[in-house]
């Protein structure tokens, strides 16, 4: 059986830091009001020189490097994000120029902070028909652009970043072992960014165009989040054939401690088997997953052979969960031709 194991992993973040105190300063909020409900302390914040491509670009060379492979060894790259920097072409067909990964087909997936969990399962899918043999996935986003730092329930949440994993295809029963994925468009309203340019119609006539900022219904995405994480993680591991005694890790969409305190409830596991990192990076999109699967790799909590459910949810309202055992350290890969 042919199956897709993750093999490299790579990160980026900007360089400006822009703490709960530069906060304080720029709305009416208070770094223990943050901490309180969020749990977030610090964010990045992408200067005029770094976009989701330059991110998803540092990101991607660390995965290829850590996975020993060359770009033209990629079949497919699949991008995941809500932020692209031009509408067309595809942000992963720009970062498929810049890496010289000219054998490689390169397309965009749109589901916001499921990004990821929806990426990594869609190249999954080819890696398991025998379509690709090797895929690279980004979750990279820059959402602070969209941000109205006037807005203190939303410019306290987020974060830019990038994440990027390298999937191999093995015959060893390592690898994505399952897949949940979710959408509820009802929930569309509850949080949104509208489209570039838009402008307001009345008697006939459009006011000047603006620049669009998220908009977000705090409460009721915090009321889908507490309760799909633990759903959907549940959900993927029962598919997976497992319990949720096997896990070792989880690592969900890195949102707000409160939801990720709320699941460990509901699953029953010991905070010290749920990666977190949003009091340093707030809420990064579709980066925040394979930004703490590289972190939890550097700081020994992910090994071979451990099952680690990995859960991302947001806009949309959307949300996906996929257990993965760790295979890299001996992992054989499926050779070219068969």
């Amino acid at each position: 059986m042919r199956n897709a194991a993750i093999t490299g992993w790579g990160m980026a973040l900007p360089e400006q830091v822009l703490t709960n105190a530069d906060l304080e300063r720029m709305v009416d909020t208070s770094d223990e009001w943050i901490v309180t409900r969020t749990g977030i302390r610090e964010r990045r914040i992408a200067s005029p020189s770094e976009t989701t491509l330059s991110l998803s670009l540092t990101a991607a060379r660390q995965a290829l490097d850590v996975a020993g492979i060359s770009p033209l060894d990629l079949d497919l790259i699949v991008l995941a994000t809500t932020t692209p920097d031009t509408f067309m072409p595809a942000t992963a067909s720009l970062l498929q120029r810049e890496l010289g990964a000219f054998r490689a087909g390169a397309f965009d997936v749109v589901a916001a902070c499921a990004g990821f969990i929806y990426a990594i399962n869609v190249a999954a899918q080819f890696v398991r028909a025998g379509t690709s043999r090797t895929v690279l996935v980004v979750g990279a986003d820059t959402l602070t652009r969209m941000i109205d730092f006037t807005d203190r329930g939303t410019c306290i949440l987020f974060g830019d970043g990038a994440g990027a994993v390298v999937l191999q295809a093995t015959e060893e029963p390592v690898g994505i072992l399952s897949t949940v994925l979710g959408s509820d468009g009802r929930g569309a309203c509850h949080l949104y960014v509208d489209g570039w340019g838009t402008g307001i119609v009345q008697d006939g006539n459009r006011e000047a165009l603006r620049r669009p900022y998220m908009k977000m219904n705090g409460s009721e995405v915090f009321r889908f989040s507490v309760r799909v994480i633990g759903e959907a993680a549940a959900a993927a591991v029962e598919q997976a054939g497992l319990s949720l005694a096997d896990i070792d890790l989880l690592i969900p969409h890195q949102a707000n401690i409160r939801i990720i305190d709320a699941a460990a409830k509901r699953l029953d596991l010991p905070r010290e088997r749920i990666w977190a990192n949003l009091d340093r990076y707030g809420n990064t999109s579709a980066a925040s997953v394979p930004i703490c699967i590289v972190e939890a790799v550097e700081a020994g909590a992910l090994r071979p052979g451990m099952n680690v459910v990995l859960v991302g949810f947001g806009a949309g309202l959307s949300w996906g969960a996929t257990v993965v055992r760790w295979g890299r350290d001996g992992v054989e890969r499926v050779s070219g031709g068969e």
